[in-house]
Protein backbone atom coordinates (compact mmCIF):
# COMPACT_ATOMS: atom_id res chain seq x y z
CA UNK A 1 0.00 0.00 0.00
CA UNK A 2 3.19 2.96 0.85
CA UNK A 3 3.95 2.05 -2.77
CA UNK A 4 0.37 2.62 -4.43
CA UNK A 5 -0.14 6.08 -2.23
CA UNK A 6 3.56 7.41 -1.82
CA UNK A 7 3.85 11.27 -2.20
CA UNK A 8 -0.23 11.84 -2.22
CA UNK A 9 -0.25 15.01 0.26
CA UNK A 10 -4.12 14.00 0.90
CA UNK A 11 -3.01 10.53 1.92
CA UNK A 12 -0.12 12.11 4.34
CA UNK A 13 -2.19 14.19 6.24
CA UNK A 14 -5.26 11.24 6.73
CA UNK A 15 -2.02 8.93 7.72
CA UNK A 16 -0.56 11.23 10.17
CA UNK A 17 -3.50 12.03 11.73
CA UNK A 18 -4.37 11.13 16.01
CA UNK A 19 -7.15 11.90 18.25
CA UNK A 20 -5.23 14.49 20.37
CA UNK A 21 -6.66 14.66 24.38
CA UNK A 22 -3.67 16.75 25.49
CA UNK A 23 -3.40 20.52 24.47
CA UNK A 24 -1.51 23.27 25.19
CA UNK A 25 -2.94 26.58 26.97
CA UNK A 26 -2.85 28.30 23.96
CA UNK A 27 -5.43 29.36 21.33
CA UNK A 28 -5.23 28.88 17.78
CA UNK A 29 -4.94 31.61 15.34
CA UNK A 30 -8.24 33.34 13.46
CA UNK A 31 -7.28 32.43 10.28
CA UNK A 32 -6.93 28.98 11.42
CA UNK A 33 -10.39 28.52 12.93
CA UNK A 34 -11.34 30.30 9.30
CA UNK A 35 -10.05 27.78 7.79
CA UNK A 36 -11.20 24.45 9.96
CA UNK A 37 -14.33 26.07 9.40
CA UNK A 38 -14.43 26.75 5.36
CA UNK A 39 -13.25 23.02 5.14
CA UNK A 40 -16.46 22.07 7.19
CA UNK A 41 -18.76 23.66 4.58
CA UNK A 42 -16.71 22.50 2.00
CA UNK A 43 -18.21 18.86 2.97
CA UNK A 44 -20.79 17.12 1.12
CA UNK A 45 -24.09 17.21 2.02
CA UNK A 46 -27.13 14.94 1.12
CA UNK A 47 -28.71 16.49 -1.65
CA UNK A 48 -26.27 19.66 -0.90
CA UNK A 49 -28.97 21.04 1.83
CA UNK A 50 -26.11 22.06 3.62
CA UNK A 51 -28.60 22.66 6.41
CA UNK A 52 -26.01 22.48 9.51
CA UNK A 53 -24.78 24.65 11.99
CA UNK A 54 -21.13 25.56 13.13
CA UNK A 55 -20.71 26.90 16.37
CA UNK A 56 -17.06 27.72 17.49
CA UNK A 57 -16.48 28.23 20.71
CA UNK A 58 -13.18 29.93 22.08
CA UNK A 59 -14.15 32.15 25.43
CA UNK A 60 -12.81 30.17 28.08
CA UNK A 61 -15.54 30.93 30.67
CA UNK A 62 -18.42 29.71 28.16
CA UNK A 63 -16.08 26.57 27.85
CA UNK A 64 -15.95 25.96 31.26
CA UNK A 65 -19.61 26.62 31.97
CA UNK A 66 -20.17 23.85 29.42
CA UNK A 67 -18.21 21.60 31.00
CA UNK A 68 -20.17 21.83 34.37
CA UNK A 69 -23.09 21.15 32.85
CA UNK A 70 -22.08 18.46 31.15
CA UNK A 71 -20.67 17.24 34.54
CA UNK A 72 -24.24 17.96 35.75
CA UNK A 73 -25.95 16.75 32.97
CA UNK A 74 -24.17 12.92 33.37
CA UNK A 75 -25.60 12.47 36.58
CA UNK A 76 -29.32 12.84 35.11
CA UNK A 77 -28.61 10.96 32.23
CA UNK A 78 -29.07 6.91 31.46
CA UNK A 79 -27.38 5.27 28.90
CA UNK A 80 -29.11 4.21 25.87
CA UNK A 81 -26.94 1.28 24.82
CA UNK A 82 -24.24 -1.03 25.35
CA UNK A 83 -20.85 0.98 24.19
CA UNK A 84 -18.67 1.06 27.44
CA UNK A 85 -17.76 4.83 27.69
CA UNK A 86 -21.46 5.79 28.08
CA UNK A 87 -21.52 3.18 30.60
CA UNK A 88 -18.84 4.34 32.85
CA UNK A 89 -19.43 8.57 31.82
CA UNK A 90 -21.70 8.66 34.98
CA UNK A 91 -18.50 7.89 37.23
CA UNK A 92 -16.26 9.71 35.37
CA UNK A 93 -18.09 13.16 34.99
CA UNK A 94 -17.59 13.22 38.86
CA UNK A 95 -14.19 13.60 39.34
CA UNK A 96 -12.60 17.22 39.66
CA UNK A 97 -10.54 17.07 36.89
CA UNK A 98 -13.30 15.86 34.20
CA UNK A 99 -13.34 18.22 31.30
CA UNK A 100 -15.38 17.19 28.66
CA UNK A 101 -12.96 18.59 25.57
CA UNK A 102 -9.94 17.85 26.84
CA UNK A 103 -9.42 21.60 28.03
CA UNK A 104 -8.79 22.25 24.15
CA UNK A 105 -8.74 26.21 23.41
CA UNK A 106 -11.19 25.85 20.63
CA UNK A 107 -14.73 23.76 20.67
CA UNK A 108 -16.29 23.39 17.06
CA UNK A 109 -20.38 22.12 17.52
CA UNK A 110 -22.23 20.72 14.65
CA UNK A 111 -25.53 20.45 14.26
CA UNK A 112 -28.44 20.22 12.45
CA UNK A 113 -32.26 20.17 11.35
CA UNK A 114 -33.85 17.59 13.26
CA UNK A 115 -36.03 16.31 11.44
CA UNK A 116 -33.46 15.64 8.43
CA UNK A 117 -32.84 12.05 8.12
CA UNK A 118 -28.53 12.72 6.97
CA UNK A 119 -27.89 15.38 9.85
CA UNK A 120 -25.69 13.21 11.51
CA UNK A 121 -23.74 11.81 8.34
CA UNK A 122 -23.46 15.12 6.72
CA UNK A 123 -22.04 16.41 10.05
CA UNK A 124 -19.47 13.83 10.63
CA UNK A 125 -18.27 14.32 6.88
CA UNK A 126 -17.38 18.22 7.91
CA UNK A 127 -16.21 17.00 10.97
CA UNK A 128 -13.63 14.83 9.60
CA UNK A 129 -12.68 17.56 6.99
CA UNK A 130 -11.75 19.81 10.58
CA UNK A 131 -9.71 16.88 11.61
CA UNK A 132 -8.06 16.71 8.47
CA UNK A 133 -7.60 20.87 7.84
CA UNK A 134 -6.35 21.06 11.43
CA UNK A 135 -3.78 18.23 11.07
CA UNK A 136 -2.39 20.22 7.93
CA UNK A 137 -2.39 23.22 10.00
CA UNK A 138 -0.04 21.82 12.76
CA UNK A 139 -3.13 21.48 15.01
CA UNK A 140 -4.37 18.31 17.38
CA UNK A 141 -8.07 17.41 17.37
CA UNK A 142 -10.22 15.34 18.87
CA UNK A 143 -14.19 13.89 18.17
CA UNK A 144 -16.47 14.45 21.09
CA UNK A 145 -19.39 12.85 21.92
CA UNK A 146 -20.19 13.90 25.14
CA UNK A 147 -22.65 16.58 23.97
CA UNK A 148 -24.49 13.99 21.38
CA UNK A 149 -25.13 12.21 24.51
CA UNK A 150 -26.59 14.79 26.42
CA UNK A 151 -28.48 16.55 23.43
CA UNK A 152 -31.47 16.37 25.23
CA UNK A 153 -30.44 17.68 28.02
CA UNK A 154 -32.49 20.91 29.50
CA UNK A 155 -30.02 22.87 31.48
CA UNK A 156 -27.30 22.29 28.57
CA UNK A 157 -29.69 23.03 25.89
CA UNK A 158 -30.61 26.08 27.46
CA UNK A 159 -27.09 26.87 27.76
CA UNK A 160 -26.18 26.05 24.15
CA UNK A 161 -29.29 27.98 23.06
CA UNK A 162 -27.75 31.25 24.33
CA UNK A 163 -24.56 30.66 22.32
CA UNK A 164 -26.73 30.35 19.47
CA UNK A 165 -27.55 27.07 18.49
CA UNK A 166 -31.16 26.99 17.56
CA UNK A 167 -33.46 24.48 20.19
CA UNK A 168 -35.01 23.12 16.94
CA UNK A 169 -31.59 21.59 15.90
CA UNK A 170 -29.91 18.04 16.95
CA UNK A 171 -26.43 17.94 18.64
CA UNK A 172 -24.34 16.00 16.17
CA UNK A 173 -20.91 16.32 17.46
CA UNK A 174 -18.36 18.40 18.22
CA UNK A 175 -14.44 18.86 17.60
CA UNK A 176 -12.00 19.70 20.22
CA UNK A 177 -9.20 22.20 18.49
CA UNK A 178 -5.70 22.88 19.97
CA UNK A 179 -1.75 22.59 19.79
CA UNK A 180 -1.54 19.35 21.07
CA UNK A 181 0.54 19.09 24.11
CA UNK A 182 2.70 16.33 23.32
CA UNK A 183 3.48 14.21 20.18
CA UNK A 184 1.60 11.23 19.48
CA UNK A 185 3.07 7.95 18.97
CA UNK A 186 2.94 6.72 15.21
CA UNK A 187 -0.04 4.09 14.41
CA UNK A 188 -0.52 0.73 15.28
CA UNK A 189 -1.49 -1.33 11.65
CA UNK A 190 -4.94 -0.87 10.67
CA UNK A 191 -7.37 -3.57 11.19
CA UNK A 192 -8.24 -5.88 7.53
CA UNK A 193 -11.33 -4.65 7.04
CA UNK A 194 -11.65 -4.47 3.22
CA UNK A 195 -12.95 -6.75 0.67
CA UNK A 196 -12.97 -5.66 -2.99
CA UNK A 197 -15.34 -7.57 -5.69
CA UNK A 198 -12.83 -7.51 -8.49
CA UNK A 199 -13.58 -7.91 -12.24
CA UNK A 200 -11.74 -10.36 -13.51
CA UNK A 201 -8.32 -12.45 -12.15
CA UNK A 202 -5.43 -9.82 -12.64
CA UNK A 203 -6.90 -7.50 -10.53
CA UNK A 204 -7.28 -10.11 -7.89
CA UNK A 205 -3.66 -10.61 -8.18
CA UNK A 206 -3.25 -6.94 -7.27
CA UNK A 207 -5.36 -6.97 -4.37
CA UNK A 208 -3.40 -9.51 -3.16
CA UNK A 209 -0.16 -7.49 -3.39
CA UNK A 210 -2.09 -4.75 -2.13
CA UNK A 211 -2.62 -6.56 1.01
CA UNK A 212 0.87 -7.49 1.78
CA UNK A 213 1.84 -3.78 1.86
CA UNK A 214 2.46 -2.29 5.38
CA UNK A 215 0.17 1.02 6.21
Amino acid sequence: MGKIMAGNAVIDVIRARRSIRDFQDRQIEREQLLMLLEAAICAPSGSNSQSWLFTAIQNKEALQRLNQLVKEGFQRWTPDDDYPPKQTIGERAKNANFNFYHHAPALIIASNRANYENAMADCSLALENIFLTAQSLGLGSCYINQLRWLRDDGPLRDCLFELGIPKEHVICSSAAVGYAGHTPPPPARRANTIHIISPGDLDVEIFDAFHEKEF
